[in-house]
Formats: C-alpha cells, structure tokens, sequence
C-alpha cells in the first residue's frame, strides 16, 4: 500500500510563547533587582595571586591615597542599627527616613556630625561632598573609626544568629557566612594610616581580619591577617 505524501512543508515552531516567557522574566528581575549606590572613593589595591573571594557578609574599612577613611557594612539591618547607637553615643539624631536610606549606601568618609547631610544629598552630590575628610579615626579625641567597628561586628553577629535561627526553626538550610572584617588600602596609600586602621581593630581586641588586593588578572580576593 502506497504512502500519502504528507501535505504542507517543512514544520514551523510558534515563538510567541517563548518571547512572552523572555519578557515577564526581563520584568520580574526589573522590579526585584536591588540597585547598590556607588562608591564614594574608588581605591587601587596592590595585586595578588591569592584566591578566597570577598564575602558577601562583611565590614570593610577602606583608606583611599590620601589617608581618608571609609567604612562600609554589608548587612543592612546592621548598618541601620549601628548607625542608631553611633548617634546615640555621639548625640547626633537621625531620623526613621534617614536611617532606612543609611542602609543602602555602600560606604561612607564624613563626620558623624556631617553624616545626616551626607545621607540627604543626592548621589551626584556625594561625588562632591564637603567636607570629605573621611571618619575620624583619632583614638583619644574622636575615635569614631573604632566605635563603628565595634558597633558594626556586634549588630553584623546579631543579625547573622538571627538569620541562622529563623533558617533552622524552618527547617531551610543555612549557608551564609559569618561577618568578617576586611581592609582596603589603595596602592599609593602611606603605611602609617594602615596602622592606624589596624590599630583601632587591635584595640577592640580584634586580631584577624582580612587585606584586600586585586587578584592578579583581574577580580578582589582576601588575604588573612593573623
């Protein structure tokens, strides 16, 4: 028995589904993204062939070529609370608005006095902010650079054991880092005003933490100190 030849040509595959599916998933990362505000400083750190990559959960100091200070948290809930308690040591008030838009800068190199403004302006004119001396870090006088450490590791822990204990009561699997401390010099920055960052760790009692440097070829990994 002979064979119908089949009717019609070659089979065609309706793409209209599939371009549907590409523009909700174009919508849904647009509204879900979370955009990170730029870096007051941009600092060149020395290379190196280390390879453990900065963690998502960290407290980072970093010192730009002319000795200024910056100090960034990663968590936010940390940020918020460590700013609440650095303004209640410092009698400097911040309001609900202002300490809910802190948690979303990356970092910071003003005065506690001068942070209120810093948190207002917009983010062009952060680029250009006076004065931008960078965080006090005189351990006698003004030593805002250690309290902020301090307040920073203690909010960054708390939060990390409530993340761990919220995960567990659900029976969701936990791997989130602890918070590490990190420093971030760049290439040109003097010796001296790297020590006096360590030292304002070793004060708190807080030996290890990590350098940051530029992976030769490209990237940020850590270095440990001891």
């Amino acid at each position: 028995m002979s064979k119908k030849p089949s009717k019609g040509g070659a089979p065609a595959l309706d793409m209209t589904p599939m371009v549907d599916l590409a523009f909700l998933l174009v919508t849904f990362f647009m509204l879900t993204a979370a955009f990170r505000m730029a870096e007051p400083v941009v600092v060149d750190p020395p290379s190196s062939i280390g390879e453990i990559t900065l963690p998502d959960n960290h407290i980072m100091v970093t010192i730009d070529d002319k000795g200024r200070v910056f100090f960034g948290i990663n968590n936010p809930t940390a940020k918020m609370a460590a700013l609440e308690k650095m303004g209640q040591k410092y009698g400097v008030a911040f309001t609900p608005a202002q300490i809910k838009k802190f948690s979303g800068l990356a970092s910071f190199g003003v005065d506690l006095k001068d942070l209120a403004r810093y948190i207002d302006a917009g983010e062009k004119e952060r680029t250009n902010f006076q004065p931008m001396k960078g965080v006090p870090n005189d351990t006698l006088k003004n030593p805002q650079l250690k309290d902020w450490i301090a307040f920073a590791g203690t909010e960054a822990v708390k939060a990390y054991n409530d993340a761990k204990e919220k995960a567990q009561a659900a029976g969701a699997d936990f791997k989130a880092e602890k918070p590490r401390y990190a420093i971030k010099c760049d290439g040109g920055t003097k010796y001296i005003f790297a020590k006096d960052a360590i030292k304002a760790f070793t004060d708190l009692k807080i030996y290890q933490f990590n350098l940051i440097t530029t992976l030769e070829g490209g990237g940020t990994v850590l270095n440990p100190h001891p």
